[in-house]
């Protein structure tokens, strides 16, 4: 009985680790869509582009530029887009650095429903083994935990949000190939504005996930009768 009361205990705090991870990459996975662009660029203060972008361009040019991340296009999905002038809208160096974002958010999205998988498994399990209580109190701490991460995120992005933004880009991709001049494309497509909002977004949303998880499992950990 001990040793199914620690494996138990095991499991919930291996649900409790995973949950943080997967609101956070399920929250970003919604904000990559045409539509949080749509949004963005028509919240007030929001950076005009001082090389001749108009809000139509940028809708224009920003849609497949996102789509391009989550289908399963190769990179000659954008390298063929191009201005009425017949210039590519994107230079090789931005190309190559659209590859790499969409490689690490391919990975993300692999990950993220490799661990949805593993966290129905492992619930199934303790409701095999007759403890759905710890159930209730993984995905409770697991909501908690969310508000704790999202919580630094988000205080970094009020005290620093340039450094957040570098720290980012130098753990994910090799140094120096996510910089750009102000003239390229992705810069004004995607100003650090944008990037700091979507961050914004992005926490915001995770909040809200972790509060249903937090509320609903503190109803039903009521209902059940203590370990």
């Amino acid at each position: 009985m001990k040793q199914k009361n620690t494996f138990s205990k095991i499991i919930g705090w291996v649900i409790t680790v995973i949950i943080p991870f997967i609101v956070l990459m399920l929250s970003i996975r919604l904000m990559m869509t045409p539509l949080f662009a749509r949004i963005e660029y028509s919240m007030p203060g929001f950076p005009l582009d001082p090389y001749g972008f108009s809000t139509e361009d940028r809708l224009k040019w920003s849609e497949p530029s996102i789509n391009y991340l989550v289908n399963s296009e190769d990179i000659s999905y954008l390298a063929d887009l191009a201005f009425d002038n017949g210039e590519p809208i994107y230079n090789a160096r931005e190309l190559s650095h659209m590859e790499d974002v969409k490689n690490l958010v391919t990975l993300m999205r692999y990950v993220l429903a490799g661990g949805m998988i593993l966290l129905l498994i492992l619930s199934i399990v303790l409701v095999l083994m007759k403890n759905k209580s710890m159930v209730q109190k993984a995905f409770f701490r697991g909501g908690w935990a969310v508000f704790v991460l999202i919580g630094t995120i988000l205080l970094f992005v009020a005290l620093s949000f340039n450094q957040l933004f570098t720290w980012f880009h130098q753990l994910f991709f090799s140094s120096g190939t996510w910089l750009f001049y102000t003239s390229d494309t992705l810069i004004r497509l995607f100003p650090l504005r944008f990037w700091r909002d979507a961050f914004i977004f992005v926490g915001l949303l995770s909040l809200i996930m972790a509060g249903s998880v937090i509320i609903l499992n503190r109803r039903k950990r009521k209902q059940e009768p203590n370990d």
